[in-house]
C-alpha cells in the first residue's frame, strides 16, 4: 500500500508492513552476519512490522524510533536513532554487540551508487535518512558493515517507504539489497493461542 499523498522522508511517522514480494531476501546479509539456519528461516516467513515515531526534540535535533515486531514467536527489537552522527553502542539479541550513527545526508555525501539511485524529487530535496551500522568487533568477534539510505520510491506508481542497504561482509563480500514496505494505517495482529487481537 502506497503511503498518505503527504508522507516525505520529513516525518516517517507511521506503521508498516514488509513487502516481501517486491522486496530483495536478505538472507545473504544474515548468513554474513552469522544468524544460524534456523532463525533466518524464522526471519524470512515471519511478518515483520514497524511502527516509527519522527520527532525532533527541544534542541530540534531529530529523532526516529522504530519498534519492529515479527510474527512466528520471534522476539520483537527497538531501535532509537538520534540523527547527529554520533557513534552509539548498542546489543541487539539477532545482530549482538553493534555501533551504529544517523544523520540526514544529500546524494552527493554518499558514496555507494546504489544507494543514491531511484528515489523520488522530494527525496532527493529533503535529504535522505542515512544509517551505518556495524559488528562492534573487540566484543562480537567478527566484522560487517551495513551501510542503509531511507526514502520515498515509486514503484508500479505508488509511492512507499524503502530502504537501500549495502552490506560489506567479514570477507568483504558486498551485497546490495533493497526493502520495500507497505503502509498501513493500523496494524492487526492475531496471537494464534488465544486468538486475541492486538491493535499496534
Amino acid at each position: 500500500m502506497a503511503v498518505p499523498p503527504d508522507f516525505t522522508i520529513l516525518d516517517l511517522t507511521g506503521k508498516f508492513v514488509l513487502n516481501k514480494t517486491l522486496s530483495d531476501s536478505v538472507d545473504e546479509i544474515l548468513q554474513e552476519q552469522g544468524i544460524g539456519y534456523v532463525l533466518r528461516t524464522a526471519i524470512w516467513y515471519a511478518t515483520v512490522y514497524l511502527d516509527i515515531k519522527h520527532y525532533k526534540d527541544d534542541d530540534g535535533v531529530e529523532h526516529i524510533d522504530i519498534a519492529q515486531s515479527f510474527t512466528g514467536g520471534i522476539a520483537g527489537t527497538t531501535e532509537r536513532r538520534i540523527l547527529y552522527w554520533k557513534f552509539r553502542e548498542t546489543e541487539d539479541y539477532i545482530f549482538g554487540p553493534v555501533v551504529g550513527r544517523t544523520r540526514r545526508a544529500k546524494a552527493e555525501e554518499i558514496e555507494e551508487e546504489f544507494l543514491t539511485k531511484g528515489w523520488t524529487k522530494d527525496t532527493y530535496e529533503h535529504g535522505f535518512v542515512q544509517t551505518r551500522t556495524e559488528s562492534n568487533t573487540p566484543k562480537s568477534g567478527t566484522t560487517w558493515i551495513a551501510h542503509q539510505v531511507w526514502g520515498v520510491e515509486e514503484i508500479d506508481g505508488e509511492r512507499r517507504y524503502t530502504r537501500h542497504i549495502h552490506f560489506t561482509g567479514p570477507t568483504g563480500n558486498v551485497l546490495e539489497k533493497r526493502l520495500i514496505y507497505d503502509y498501513r494505517e493500523f496494524i492487526v495482529i492475531t496471537i494464534r493461542d488465544n486468538q486475541r487481537l492486538i491493535y499496534a
